[in-house]
């Protein structure tokens, strides 16, 4: 009877071995669990508009601006990158019970509106998050008209 029960880190390593051999085998699921989702969604993403432009913030904390692949190509905005994991060296010996903290590549795209320019895109990282502002074409901005 000794044997049947566990300690609660022994209960939780062993469920990260078995999800690791799951998708070791079946590759990650996308799926939401107590335990948080692995992967999907990194970074989360706000997308709002303005007047003048369409706003995309990353919340992205951890990562290096350097890293970071921003893209437009045929109407999607694409980032991409990748964060570094933080754990020690030595896996064989460190037992972790939880992670939700996402390490590894990732890549996000936004469709975007029709009215938003390629050709002007700003893009800036600060405390974990990156701000990507798309102008929109002027073509496309109400303008007055003049009667004569």
């Amino acid at each position: 009877m000794n044997g049947f029960f566990r300690s609660s880190a022994d209960l939780f390593a062993e469920l990260n071995r078995l999800q690791g051999l799951v998708d070791q085998a079946f590759g990650p699921a996308d799926r939401t669990s107590i335990r948080g989702q692995q992967g999907a969604g990194f970074p989360v993403l706000n997308v709002g508009a303005t007047p003048d432009s369409v706003e995309v913030m990353a919340l992205a904390p951890g990562l290096d601006a350097d890293k970071l692949e921003l893209s437009v190509d045929r109407g999607l905005l694409i980032i991409a990158g990748e964060r570094a994991s933080q754990l020690p060296e030595d896996r064989e010996r460190t037992n972790l019970y939880a992670s939700e903290r996402f390490t590894g590549r990732f890549r996000r795209v936004v469709s975007l509106p029709e009215d938003a320019d390629p050709q002007k895109v700003e893009a800036s990282y600060r405390d974990g998050i990156l701000r990507v502002s798309v102008a929109k074409r002027e073509s496309s901005k109400p303008r007055r008209i003049t009667v004569n």
